[in-house]
């Protein structure tokens, strides 16, 4: 999805510990109104408290203030351009759907491991129907790279995850989700600019209320975008007059393109190579925070699989697996995909699909497919014993950020382990063991 990520991944269905979820669609479809009541709404959680605004009581006011709230937006849409008629038109018979308020805040208890993501994403069905959406939109992709100078393959292979190739891109009133969250819950602010870019593309006719469908936070088209991101992106590409991303392959396709371009795409460069590490390689330096040029690396030890020479290029290591899996030489171009939503597993599944629907091979490198990875709850607790061993002084929230690997890596070194920040049940073991 395109545009915002709260809580790593708001658009294409929820937030997710590691950010590695990859839907496409949101499995709950119903979107006739439903009787304005609080959602039940998970407890406090150890170091997660409730925001005050997702209280139960909180959200039960908000939602009996609906109304009142969506009047008062009124006059900011016709600031916009939105017809005091259209406004209403569009909004008079409007409820919250509650049903979003409690997929915002929804966590998963268990992570997925990114070789599980990608082996999901990049599944052989998707490969070959990559292939074939690519040669029948050729002249299309075509179109697209010369005028954007952005890999088509990349551009294809958003298309496949984002929407299945268009099929799946979500079926929840996009208007009534984003008003939903312009009202109700911990994003208001935000999403009352989302909620009112949305009536803006219906008043300017580029796609009809019946056909502005998405997730439950408001992405939509084959390569969800959310209302704001079409305003200042999408592209009328087959010049009709209007720009349709949910039925016009053309414009969807450009649009993702013009993104990636205006996020800073460079022409002719990969979004990352597979490498190989010396056996000896020093892992603090697989950090985004650390970019070398392609032949800094290779003085360091680093080569490129299948024996192939590096371009003109510069990038960091990103070793998701740590020892035992594949490891990457990371472009400015992973770091723009990245920007299309902000998880590693996310981005690599991109590329990798890309080179994939091109005609590449798997990695190289095996993933370590029999590890058991760690559930949010156990991040946590990995987080806090660090933290009692005097090597973590960051929040205890699950999230494993440069500053958590760093302290893992402490740990490792200190206890005779690979230093590699690969967090595995048996590092937690040997912490609980006070190992």
């Amino acid at each position: 999805m395109s545009g915002v990520r709260f809580l790593t991944r708001a658009g294409a269905f929820g937030a997710i510990c590691l950010a590695l979820c990859a839907c496409a669609s949101d499995p709950t479809t119903t979107q006739t109104a439903s009787p304005i009541r609080a959602p039940h709404l998970p407890g406090k959680q150890a170091n997660h408290p409730t925001h005050p605004q997702m209280s139960p009581q909180a959200v039960s006011a908000a939602a009996s203030n609906f109304k009142q709230c969506i009047g008062s937006l009124a006059q900011q849409a016709q600031a916009r351009g939105i017809s005091h008629a259209v406004y209403v038109r569009e909004t008079r018979d409007l409820e919250p759907d509650m049903k979003i308020i409690e997929l915002m805040d929804r966590q998963p208890e268990f992570t997925k491991a990114v070789w599980d993501y990608v082996d999901q994403l990049v599944a052989e069905r998707r490969i070959n129907q990559g292939r074939e959406m690519f040669a029948v939109h050729r002249a299309t992709f075509q179109r697209i790279e010369q005028t954007y100078g952005v890999d088509p393959y990349v551009v294809a292979a958003i298309w496949g995850i984002e929407s299945n190739f268009g099929k799946s891109a979500g079926d929840r009133d996009v208007i009534r989700s984003t008003a939903t969250l312009a009202c109700i819950g911990r994003r208001q602010e935000y999403f009352r600019s989302e909620f009112l870019a949305a009536m803006e593309i219906v008043a300017h006719g580029d796609i009809s209320r019946a056909r502005l469908k998405g997730s439950w936070a408001g992405a939509f088209g084959q390569t969800q975008f959310m209302p704001t991101t079409f305003k200042r992106l999408a592209v009328d590409f087959n010049g009709d007059g209007r720009k349709d991303l949910v039925d016009t392959v053309a414009d969807a396709l450009a649009s993702t393109a013009n993104n990636l371009s205006k996020n800073g795409w460079q022409r002719g460069i990969s979004w990352g190579y597979e490498v190989t590490l010396p056996r000896n390689f020093n892992y603090k330096l697989a950090n985004r925070t650390i970019k070398k040029s392609a032949q800094g690396w290779v003085s360091l030890g680093v080569r490129r699989v299948r024996g192939q020479a590096f371009p003109q290029t510069q990038g960091y290591i990103l070793a998701p697996a740590g020892a035992r899996g594949p490891a990457f030489l990371m472009t400015r171009n992973f770091e723009v995909i990245l920007r299309y939503n902000p998880a590693d597993a996310y981005a690599l599944a991109i590329g990798h699909l890309a080179d994939r629907i091109r005609g590449g091979g798997p990695f190289e490198a095996d993933w370590p497919r029999g590890e058991q990875v760690l559930s949010r709850a156990e991040r946590v607790e990995l987080q806090q014993r660090l933290s009692s061993l005097g090597l973590y002084n960051g929040e205890s929230d699950g999230k494993f950020d440069e500053q958590t690997k760093a302290a893992l890596l402490a740990y490792q070194q200190r206890s005779g382990i690979t230093p590699d920040a690969f967090a595995t049940v048996a590092v937690l073991e040997r912490m609980r063991q006070g190992l």
